[in-house]
């Protein structure tokens, strides 16, 4: 799996976060062949063999599908925009093998002739992990020798090195681009019908397995694949080691490690310095409407649609109060993205931060909701302050991996920790908001809403606003102005990371319980599509696509069970067509904006 995806990243420069979806097709492709198509199969080593390299071949056709159609298109462009690209992908994916493989688990059977364990050391080992475990370092040497001596190898490093140089030579370079995003997935299905044997194949495979491949991948350096192999063993070793010793906190142990890793060395371990990269243009954020009556009049509008919401009824109202919350999540991200270009994965950190430390203040202190807010800003704060200082010396992948490890942090001690937070079952039972008071509620989340939006407007206009888009922009060119880059980061850092604790507490007191989700994958990515869907650069960015995944999670999930497909098919369009999202595409579509008036500021 982390062969599979640093090559493709090596090669192409993609981050495919659709990685563990080819390892999951790979999987239930294998799986559904020898139990349900041909039993036969499971009961031969050889045709059982077979299956598995059918399924590595299923996983390299699908990836072929996808270069062409959705990956080719995404080359040269920033990889915040390919990472959300390829989660459409997945989201995309994993539905279209829900139709084609249904939604149940697959239980293969055990491999023939690799049954039983035998005893090493006092120890005994299943003879077929033992196995798997001599296939990672036959594959490495297999990739090492193909990239060292074939002719295609060799043309794939010099496309790594420089893609212009190779085609000014003749070598076109999208034959090489795609076998190397072939060769990536067809490694990841073969990884998924390796692992069939010990565990079943479900539709769940895809994000279990991505999350801990980008941590090896990342750990040993991107694009590195002796790296990826030295990290998969650290990785491998650490988590052997948590589960004898500190077996509640194996997860944190894991992503502990790969921050400190990317702590001492930013690049992993055996990463090399990569080009500088596809790199957005220099962009403002679009204040429209400019004008101070033509903003106030939106933000009355907003209001407006909120009372009306209110009057709608019970539905309307929670769907509302979602959005609002969702608002002032994506905000706390978009206010690091637009300003200071700083990418956070795991942004739901703090918004579980926030969660929590609101559940906790009422469930241990008896904490009115103001209180329980401020407690919930408060852990959020802590975290921000102590973790802000390694995140700030990273950028880009290493920089969104660091959040996302401490997002998965978070989400293992609400798991593991079960005296304080009640593990999988969550706090609940929170009565911060009560019958009585909660039209007043409603009001207080629609003025923090837009307040968190005059708040982004103000700073796009501020010095410090400028002055963030300047380290963004032009980092040396900043400091050599005297600007002190790193304290603008962890400050704009720090800012954003209280706002989504605010975001947090507020989700708590609205749902009145809090789960280890608020901590997951899924509520980073939330937050990352809502601000790509409407638009980064757009002042009502966030606003548009909290509107927008609101209304698609809870309207075409009602009667649609494949609306995430369907929501993966539409980011990905965007994504291709508009990466400055919906706003963006409604300026392009409208034409250049009229230059304004001589002698007239905006």
């Amino acid at each position: 799996m982390a062969a599979g995806l640093t090559l493709i990243f090596g090669v192409t420069r993609i981050i495919n976060f659709a990685h563990g979806s080819f390892f999951m097709l790979g999987a239930l492709l294998a799986a559904h062949w020898v139990t349900e198509w041909y039993p036969a199969w499971g009961e031969s080593a050889a045709l059982y063999a077979l299956a598995m390299l059918l399924g590595a071949l299923c996983a390299g056709l699908a990836g072929a599908v996808a270069e062409f159609f959705v990956l080719r298109r995404m080359y040269g462009v920033p990889e915040l925009y390919q990472l959300v690209t390829t989660f459409g992908l997945a989201l995309a994916m994993h539905d279209a093998m829900r139709w084609g493989f249904g939604p149940d688990e697959v239980f293969a059977p055990r491999f023939p002739g690799l049954k039983g364990s035998v005893e090493l050391l006092g120890q005994f080992f299943p003879v077929y992990q033992l196995v798997t475990i001599a296939l990672g370092p036959l594959v490495w040497l297999g990739l090492h020798a193909l990239l060292r001596w074939s002719l295609f190898g060799q043309r794939l490093r010099a496309a790594t090195q420089d893609r212009g140089m190779l085609a000014a030579l003749g070598v076109n370079p999208k034959p090489l681009m795609l076998g190397a995003v072939v060769l990536g997935c067809a490694l990841a299905g073969l990884g998924g019908a390796l692992a069939l044997p010990r565990e079943p194949a479900n539709l769940q495979m895809d994000m279990n397995v991505i999350v801990e491949t980008f941590v090896v991948v990342v750990t040993g350096g991107l694009g590195s694949i002796s790296g990826a192999f030295f990290a998969a063993l650290l990785i491998g070793l650490i988590h052997a080691f948590g589960l004898s010793l500190f077996p509640q906190a194996t997860l944190v142990l894991v992503f502990l490690t790969m921050a400190v890793v990317l702590a001492l060395r930013p690049l992993g371990l055996r990463g090399q310095p990569l080009d500088a990269g596809p790199k957005e243009m220099a962009q403002k954020l679009v204040l429209t409407p400019t004008s101070p009556w033509g903003a106030a009049l939106v933000f009355v509008a907003v209001a407006v649609f909120c009372a009306i919401a209110w009057q709608a009824g019970d539905y309307w109202r929670s769907l509302a109060a979602d959005g609002l919350i969702l608002l002032v999540f994506g905000v706390s991200l978009q206010a690091m993205m637009a300003l200071g270009g700083l990418v956070s994965f795991g942004h739901a950190a703090f918004f579980a931060l926030g969660a929590y430390g609101a559940a906790l203040a009422y469930t241990t202190w008896g904490a009115t909701l103001p209180l329980a807010l401020a407690t919930g800003c408060a852990a959020a704060l802590v975290v921000a302050v102590v973790f802000g200082a390694a995140v700030v010396r990273s950028a880009g992948v290493y920089l969104a991996m660091l959040s996302l490890s401490l997002a998965q942090v978070v989400w293992a001690t609400a798991t593991q920790w079960v005296g304080l937070t009640g593990g999988d079952n969550g706090v609940i039972g929170l009565n911060l908001v009560t019958h009585d008071t909660r039209g007043l509620f409603y009001a207080l989340l629609v003025l923090l809403a837009l307040l968190s939006v005059g708040a982004l407007r103000r700073l796009g206009r501020s010095t410090f606003g400028a002055a963030l888009q300047a380290v963004r922009d032009a980092p040396q060119r900043a400091a050599a102005s005297g600007l002190r880059v790193a304290w603008i980061k962890y400050r704009i850092f720090v800012e954003s990371a209280v706002l989504a604790g605010l975001a947090g507490g507020l989700f708590a007191a609205h749902k009145g319980a809090v789960f280890p989700s608020s901590a997951g994958v899924s509520t980073s990515l939330d937050a990352l599509l809502v601000v790509l869907l409407g638009g980064v650069h757009q002042l009502w960015g966030a606003g548009v696509g909290s509107l927008l995944l609101t209304w698609a999670s809870a309207e075409l999930g009602q009667g649609f069970d494949y609306w995430r497909g369907a929501l993966g098919v539409f980011v990905m369009l965007i994504m291709v067509l508009s990466p400055s999202g919906l706003l963006g595409l409604l300026s392009k579509l409208k034409g250049p904006a009229r230059a304004p008036a001589p002698g007239r500021r905006d």
